[in-house]
């Protein structure tokens, strides 16, 4: 082969590497999942990659208000499941989204205790007590939101000592004794393990929480149709989920 052959053949291979430099693999799917997922997506990852070598699924779990205003600013997800109705419409209104979101899962409340419970709360209506430190998430995500909701239905009107930007962070508060209760969602209270105990939120006054899912891009749909497969769905249910 001649110097100016080889040369050619060189700049070929070199540009043919430059799409697989500058994109993503079509075998990495980026998963965008609300806080309060975080005990769960990892597993679903897991088992959805069992028999499917080559791929690869990055997660990136946060608040859902940060996790719209991503995916708004050109954010690289192929799928997105969030607790909530509202933040996938505005994503569908806006084009964001390939396909309708689906409900894969549902949650209820709970209060979230310091183990063993050592202030003796019963129900919403203890977290007025004098004293008590309660924490909250945000009203801006779903789980402060539901929150809110909840207090209302028992009529109890409570003055959190903070709102934090996502449910893990009302657990965490919780776990490091900065906080003595907080309401959370069930597969929270369970995912802290003894770190922390539950108390039950009356039928009447909880709220139920539809989890929904959507693929943003092609390469998400494999992954968003696992979620909603019989396989995907006993990991939610061994989790704590409710079926949707």
């Amino acid at each position: 082969m001649s110097a100016r052959r080889a040369i050619a053949a060189a700049v070929a291979a070199l540009a043919a590497l430059v799409p697989a430099c500058g994109g993503r693999s079509a075998h990495a799917v980026t998963v965008f999942g609300a806080a309060s997922l975080t005990g769960v997506l990892p597993e679903l990852r897991q088992e959805f990659l069992r028999g499917r070598a080559g791929e690869r699924i990055t997660l990136d779990l946060a608040g859902t208000p940060q996790l719209v205003a991503q995916i708004e600013a050109g954010a690289p997800a192929d799928v997105v499941a969030t607790a909530d109705e509202a933040s996938l419409a505005e994503l569908r209104a806006r084009r964001l989204l390939d396909g309708p979101p689906v409900v894969f899962a549902r949650n209820r409340l709970a209060i979230a205790v310091r183990p063993g419970n050592p202030r003796h709360i019963r129900d919403l209506a203890d977290l007025a007590q004098s004293g008590l430190v309660v924490v909250f998430a945000d009203a801006r995500v779903p789980a402060g939101k539901y929150a809110a909701a909840a207090l209302g239905r028992a009529h109890v009107s409570v003055h959190p000592a903070s709102l934090e930007q996502d449910v893990k962070a009302v657990v965490a508060k919780v776990v490091l004794g900065e906080a003595d209760a907080g309401i959370v969602y069930v597969t929270d209270v369970r995912a802290a393990g003894g770190k922390v105990g539950g108390v039950a939120i009356a039928a009447s006054d909880n709220v139920v929480a539809g989890y929904r899912i959507a693929a943003i891009t092609a390469r998400g749909r494999a992954f968003r149709d696992f979620v909603l497969s019989p396989d995907g769905q006993r990991v939610l249910r061994r989790a704590g989920f409710l079926s949707p």
